[in-house]
């Protein structure tokens, strides 16, 4: 049988809240998502500065399990961000508290701003390391000691863990469990928390189509709108430039200085990311999905997402799938 493991995490005035609950709720569920019972797999403690009740940016209200000075030995230390984080005092206490734990503990991550904590400790000097796109440059410069690499979703060097944004903490999560139970149990996690498909620590931090909206004016942002709702459709570039109002040679070479590649290539990659979201969803028939996204036969579908991914998309699917397509896509084989 699996052994406890015994997860710490943070909690200080002004913690972003969905960086504390969303981990902490992923390990839930991958620990039976029943409150009544005992999970056999995860014990999650939220762990003080003090044992009163401390408030986050949102103005949620969380009592600790336990303090920094009489907190439990743990597996995994997480420290989420939030403001509150980056105040001196706060910041100095989780550091030294971080460091002398850090001996004892098998995995110390950061989510979002955590990083702040973290890399105040040290710890992270010399070692790959990520967090929130819009604080990467403060990061950088306020712990020179340390690589960001500010596009990864997260990252794991040695024992230690970082990830992007918010959310992404549930993805780093997600990972967690993966590393330790394996993927069936990571992909049953996910799917009981309807996160559309589990991203994998080397892509961006953003989908294909909101990097779209971000990078590009408002007519690109109109355009990522209507490209990504009916990717089926024959989206060519003379219709995408009169969609946003240019003439196909001024389209052409906007979005090509906004999105280093051309209308086509970035095309491609929206169809296939959708057809990976399709694909982890459960959806089985693979035909469809490369009708459904908008590429002309299905060998141009397979040629594409090997290209891009450097797998089939049927071995793509079969990494992600779970016990049960497993044994279904073994019983058609035989």
């Amino acid at each position: 049988m699996a052994k406890l493991k015994r997860i710490g995490l943070l909690g200080f005035d002004g913690v972003a809240a969905i960086d504390l609950v969303g981990v902490l709720d992923t390990f839930y569920v991958a620990g039976g998502n029943d409150w009544r019972k005992r999970s056999a797999l995860y014990e999650t403690v939220t762990v003080g500065l003090s044992a009163r009740a401390f408030r986050a940016e949102s103005g949620l209200r969380m009592v600790p399990d336990a303090t920094l000075k009489d907190a439990p030995a743990f597996d995994t230390i997480v420290v989420p961000g939030g403001a509150g984080l980056r105040e001196e005092k706060v910041n100095a206490a989780v550091a030294t508290w971080l460091r002398t734990r850090a001996k004892r503990t098998r995995r110390i991550v950061s989510v979002c701003t955590g990083l702040y904590g973290l890399a105040a400790s040290g710890l992270l000097d010399g070692r790959r390391a990520t967090t929130h796109w819009a604080h990467a440059a403060d990061a950088a410069r306020r712990f020179p000691r340390v690589k960001l690499e500010p596009d990864a979703i997260f990252i794991k060097d040695g024992a230690f863990y970082s990830s992007a944004g918010m959310t992404a903490g549930i993805d780093l999560a997600l990972a967690l469990v993966e590393e330790d139970h394996g993927p069936a149990l990571a992909l049953a996690t996910a799917r009981q928390l309807v996160v559309y498909m589990k991203r994998s620590g080397g892509q961006i931090q953003y989908s294909e189509p909101l990097r779209f909206q971000t990078r590009g004016s408002d007519r690109f942002a109109n355009l990522a709108a209507a490209v990504a709702a009916d990717l089926g459709s024959n989206w060519t570039v003379e219709s995408m430039a009169a969609h946003a109002g240019l003439s196909s040679r001024q389209f052409a070479r906007r979005f090509k200085n906004a999105f280093a590649e051309t209308p086509a290539a970035h095309l491609e990659r929206l169809r296939l990311d959708a057809a990976r979201q399709r694909m982890a969803s459960g959806e089985r028939d693979l035909a469809r999905i490369a009708h459904g996204c908008g590429f002309r036969s299905d060998d141009v579908f397979r040629r594409a997402f090997e290209r891009r991914f450097g797998v089939t998309p049927s071995a793509w699917r079969s990494r992600f799938a779970s016990p049960k397509e497993c044994t279904h896509d073994i019983a058609a084989h035989l």
